[in-house]
């Protein structure tokens, strides 16, 4: 017994030395830390419990930028059509193709670290699909500008195609680090860079965006084109919330507040004025027109998605306060109608359709339990309002008017009836004894 019990403290013995050894060895081969770690990490994975809600709202679907949607069977089709536009950026580059690659070699490092995940590609692979895709965007974005199309692309390029490929431009997935394109843009075409700088194509490429006219400048610093479309949303820096944001709980609806009064009204179109600068004043809440469109939700998701991996910690959720803010007044299609009777919103969608999208977003924000100073102080305010009884009066004088109106349309109902059922009564009679 003793000599079976010294045999299994042996084996025992061994068996932890053996695991030991294999767990050292799993953390002397652990990978360097994920790029998210890094100061210049601004392209990330949406996570698979957000995304699951709308998945086609956060993939390209007729191209791919950047890693992570290259592989997808889908996109591949637009792959010769790159390289069409490689080689047209090539007979119009001012200096040899060799001098930009090693451009982008030089700049490698700081690209890896862009993005949020590990990428499966070794370095000459990852050097041509920077190229492939940078000079595509490049060579488009020209062209739009000055309407240089070929044959070839007027017969690929269908409004509808060119409508969803600019989708695919903002998705936060589909990108590459706006400084490598914009570098090989300044190396391919210096005597062109000075007096028309990369940022002012993209500028106008995303114009439609551009709701403030913001003004660009070759200083402008972007992390890539969904920040672009963040930075045109967002107030100057002047008339940004100030103070720390605050936990929200509850708001009441438009329709609850327009039945105690509240005037909804449109904000004077300005081209200075940002779509989420909402204003409160003695019972007058203004808000910025919007539309409401199939594209909407896939804009709002990636501005949401990107405020939460790069902005969560530095009270600068503007656009998911935006929207957080909506939820509260937009929860049933009634008060949607509300708004859209006062022209705030045009809506393009199905009024079921466009509440169910708006308290989506929201349901997926609600890990920022907080909201900027300024949305919470109008929130705190319109809340105040909806319980004063000065407000309550005219809210009770319409529900008895209704009530008053019901009651007055059941007696003419039933008076109508008893005044149809003596007249039939003398019809009968006169015809019996005529």
């Amino acid at each position: 017994m003793a000599g079976q019990s010294a045999s299994f403290e042996n084996n025992q013995e061994h068996g932890a030395k053996k695991l030991s050894k294999e767990i050292a060895g799993m953390i002397k081969n652990l990978e360097t830390l994920p790029a998210s770690t890094s100061k210049h990490c601004c392209i990330y994975k949406v996570s698979d419990h957000i995304r699951k809600s709308n998945e086609e709202a956060y993939t390209p679907q007729v191209i791919s930028i950047g890693p992570f949607h290259r592989n997808n069977p889908k996109l591949q089709t637009m792959k010769r059509f790159k390289l069409n536009y490689l080689k047209s950026f090539k007979e119009r580059a001012e200096i040899e193709l060799e001098d930009i690659v090693s451009t982008i070699k030089g700049a490698e490092e700081s690209v890896w670290e862009s993005y949020s995940e590990t990428i499966s590609l070794d370095s000459d692979d990852f050097v041509k699909m920077i190229l492939l895709d940078a000079s595509f965007i490049i060579e488009y974005f020209w062209k739009n500008k000055t309407l240089n199309w070929t044959d070839s692309d007027q017969e690929i390029l269908e409004p509808c195609l060119c409508n969803r490929m600019q989708m695919d431009f903002i998705l936060l997935e589909n990108q590459l680090p706006f400084f490598i394109t914009e570098k090989i843009y300044d190396i391919a075409f210096p005597s062109r860079s000075k007096n028309n700088p990369f940022i002012g194509l993209t500028f106008r490429q995303f114009e439609y965006y551009n709701v403030q006219i913001s003004q660009y400048s070759p200083s402008t610093k972007i992390l890539h084109f969904t920040d672009l479309v963040r930075n045109f949303c967002m107030p100057p820096s002047e008339r940004r919330p100030k103070g720390e944001s605050q936990k929200m709980k509850e708001m009441y609806s438009a329709t609850q507040l327009d039945e105690v009064g509240l005037k909804f009204k449109m904000s004077k179109p300005s081209s200075n004025l940002s779509p989420l600068e909402l204003k409160y004043v003695e019972g007058v809440l203004e808000v910025p027109r919007f539309q409401l469109d199939d594209t909407t939700e896939i804009y709002a998701r990636n501005l949401i998605a990107l405020e939460k991996y790069h902005y969560p910690y530095k009270d600068e959720a503007y656009i998911t306060d935006y929207y957080t803010m909506l939820s509260f007044l937009i929860k049933t299609d009634k008060d949607l109608d509300v708004l859209v009777r006062e022209q705030i919103i045009d809506n393009w969608l199905d009024g079921v359709v466009a509440t169910s999208m708006i308290n989506k977003l929201s349901g997926e924000t609600r890990f920022y339990i907080k909201i900027n100073s300024h949305y919470h102080t109008m929130a705190e305010e319109l809340n105040k309002f909806y319980i004063s009884p000065w407000n309550l009066i005219p809210s009770l004088k319409r529900a008895l008017f209704r009530t008053n109106l019901a009651g007055t349309i059941t007696i003419s109902s039933a008076v109508g009836l008893i005044l149809t059922g003596v007249e039939s009564a003398c019809s009968v009679l006169s015809l019996k004894y005529f």
